[in-house]
Formats: structure tokens, sequence, C-alpha cells
């Protein structure tokens, strides 16, 4: 364990709560891309009426400000679609971090959908219900986890009409974001047929998933053999989120599922996407996460 340990502070290539911390001068932010958080018409509600259960909320307005959104009761879905032309069929489902009290929109939401696109990757960034915003209506394993299913299903629900092939859709997560895709990528996540909406039928579990700085809630006790194939990244002086990088390799090695993992020697918390570092090795954590998506087939049109 400790040679393995010690080869992740290298870096690691291998094949086969925390966010409630006080977060160094500017992380999560959007530096020098910061703007309010892009509001588009192709925003889309997780359910038509509102979050089963909380209806009556649909209509309580989200509160945004500099890189942030917050108050949300009814969760949703913005569309970012790659030219039609450049269309791979992949897309990826983007939990943005934001220690479940807040979303942040731009830097782990909207970056990272246009560079998808870029790729020829279609991209949805979901706006989940904030647990710790306010305990005394949602959970992590309730609302939260329902929320993540529901925007899988409902991205596979309209794969003709996106141009998205419903067996290449992921996730990309960061931070508070990595807890809410680690409950949904290790159980079976079938929908339910007898369902009288149509979409809760659909398979609701990713088939590959990129887990940037994740939290630690939501690792789990062991990785079934089918988990989706992922790539993880952290920096090695994040005080909260290098360890579950670690013990979600050990996983996935010990179940023989396929794996990437990077442990990034500094770049400390909430890096986003590289772009306001001053370190190289945090600016390339795109273009990295860009080859293992090729390495994928993720990046070229399905044969």
């Amino acid at each position: 364990m400790q040679r393995l340990t010690l080869a992740l502070l290298i870096c690691i290539t291998a094949a086969a709560n925390a966010q409630g911390i006080k977060r160094s001068e500017g992380p999560e932010r959007g530096g020098a891309r910061d703007e309010a958080p892009t509001k588009l018409a192709r925003q889309i509600p997780l359910w038509p009426k509102g979050a089963p259960g909380f209806e009556s909320k649909r209509n309580e307005p989200e509160q945004a400000q500099d890189y942030w959104v917050k108050n949300i009761h009814n969760p949703s879905i913005t569309v970012y679609l790659p030219p039609k032309e450049k269309a791979t069929g992949a897309a990826v489902v983007i939990f943005p971090g934001g220690g479940h009290r807040l979303l942040v929109f731009n830097a782990e939401g909207r970056d990272p959908a246009r560079y998808l696109n870029s790729l020829g990757i279609a991209a949805f960034i979901v706006k989940y219900r904030l647990f710790r915003e306010d305990s005394n209506l949602y959970s992590l394993d309730r609302e939260v986890k329902q929320d993540a299913y529901r925007a899988m299903r409902l991205v596979r629900s309209k794969a003709a009409e996106w141009h998205v092939d419903p067996d290449r859709v992921g996730t990309l997560s960061f931070s508070a974001g990595g807890e809410v895709a680690n409950i949904i990528a290790y159980s079976p996540g079938k929908g339910d047929p007898q369902a009288t909406d149509p979409i809760d039928r659909l398979d609701g579990k990713p088939n590959f998933q990129l887990l940037v700085y994740p939290g630690p809630l939501g690792v789990p006790d062991a990785v079934p053999t089918d988990a989706p194939p992922a790539f993880l990244i952290a920096a090695n002086d994040d005080p909260c989120c290098s360890t579950p990088v670690v013990t979600i390799l050990e996983k996935y090695r010990a179940a023989h599922a396929s794996v990437e993992a990077h442990i990034l020697s500094g770049g400390n918390h909430g890096f986003n996407m590289g772009y306001r570092s001053n370190l190289a090795a945090v600016k390339a954590f795109p273009q990295m996460m860009a080859n293992w998506l090729t390495d994928m087939g993720l990046t070229r049109h399905k044969p």
C-alpha cells in the first residue's frame, strides 16, 4: 500500500463535508472568465411540473451572482450541443461543485461544457438540489440522488433529438458534484418498467465517468467489476479531495475495472478547468482528460 501511495504522488495511470472546508484564495471561481452565470434558452426542468413532492416550489426563483447559483428547487439541465457536423454522439452530464450550498456554475459547468463541445461531445449541466443549503428539505441519498438519475434518464430520453448515443452517456463532476456522480455510478440504475413517466423507465447509470477532485461522500465500500470506466484527478496538496481519488483508484484496481488516475504535485482544491493556474500540469489537465476520452473512443463517431 505504501508503494502504491508513493507512486500516486508522482502520477498514476492505471488501466484495467469535505467541501465544507475553507478554500484557499480564489478556488472554484472562474478567474478572468468570471461573469454572471449564463442563462440559456436550453435550460430544461428535470420534471415538467416540478420535482416529485416539491411541485409547489418549482416557481421559486434561483439566486445567481458572480460565479455561483443557489436556491435550486426546480432542478434542471442546461443543454450545450456541438455542431452537428462535429458531434461524435457521446454525451457528458456535468455535476458542478460548490459544497452542496451553491453550484459553481460557470467554472465547473459552462467552461467544461464548452470544452467538451470543442471535442464534439454534447454536454448537459445539472442544477441539482443543495442539501446543505436546506437540509430540512433535501438529502444527498434521496432528493439529490433522484436529480442525478433523472438527469441521466432525461438525456437518454432525448437521444434522437440531440444526436446522442444512449450507450455513450457519461458524467463529469467536480468536488461536491463528484459525490453526486459517485452515488449513481456503482449500482445498476435500472429504471422502473412500470413507471407512468416513460423517462423513469430508462437506465440511469453512466457509461463512463470523469471525477475531478471528488469529495469523500459516496465513495463506495467496493467497486463492482462492471463499474463505468473512470478518469480521476486531484492535486496532492488538496486537503479534502486527493484521498478519495486514491481510495477510488484502489477499489477499481481490486475490481479489475478500467481506471486512469492522476495526482498532481500542486494545484490545491478547486482548480476548475485549470485556466487560472500558474502550474503547467494543472493547465494541461483538460488535454489529459481529452486524451482519455479519445482512448475510450468518445471523441470520434461510433462505427
